[in-house]
């Protein structure tokens, strides 16, 4: 695997680095595309970063170095989400499945009462979509005008999730949209 996590301790010495990455950087896809310096801080003092909910790490690409930010959320429940967020100068560039395979992989190999793992996207990030597709995750809901836009209407937002069993055997276990009786 070409890919993988440094669980980063954002009280302590990878405060700085936190913080920095968070606010030199665009999220267009985000809910916050802008990251302010204030609003990271009060995020890492409330526990966003680390707590019995949440984990972070640094994404570590074997030839290009520290390509970006992976957190953990909902970590109490028995279906996580995720929040990824590759540094600018490594978008584009398709390692955004790799990430998500060993994401998806640590997930389920450290958390062994996860049945499955979830994640979200506006409806216009259409590479994400298309690398939760590659990448074995079903399209499960597409909510209608749910993601908040910076000076724009509202957009979509859609969930994709992976069971265990699918990460298990590499099938998608299919979803029957239309199950109600005619």
């Amino acid at each position: 695997m070409t890919v993988s996590f440094t669980r980063l301790d954002p009280v302590g010495e990878d405060h700085d680095a936190l913080v920095e990455f968070m606010t030199r950087n665009e999220f267009p896809f985000h809910g916050r595309p802008h990251p302010r310096a204030a609003d990271v801080e009060t995020a890492i003092r409330d526990g966003a970063y680390r707590d019995e909910d949440n984990d972070s790490f640094w994404i570590d690409h074997r030839e290009l170095g520290r390509i970006g930010f992976l957190r953990l959320e909902d970590l109490s429940d028995d279906a996580p989400l995720f929040d990824l967020r590759l540094d600018a100068p490594f978008r584009g560039r398709g390692l955004g499945a790799d990430v998500l395979k060993a994401a998806t992989d640590h997930v389920f190999r450290t958390l062994a009462d996860v049945q499955r793992f979830e994640g979200q996207t506006r409806e216009d990030n259409l590479a994400m979509r298309r690398t939760f597709v590659r990448c074995g995750w079903l399209k499960e809901a597409h909510y209608r005008e749910a993601w908040p836009v910076d000076g724009g209407a509202p957009l979509a937002s859609v969930a994709y999730g992976i069971l265990r069993r699918d990460w298990e055997t590499g099938r998608t276990t299919p979803l029957l949209w239309d199950d109600l009786p005619a």
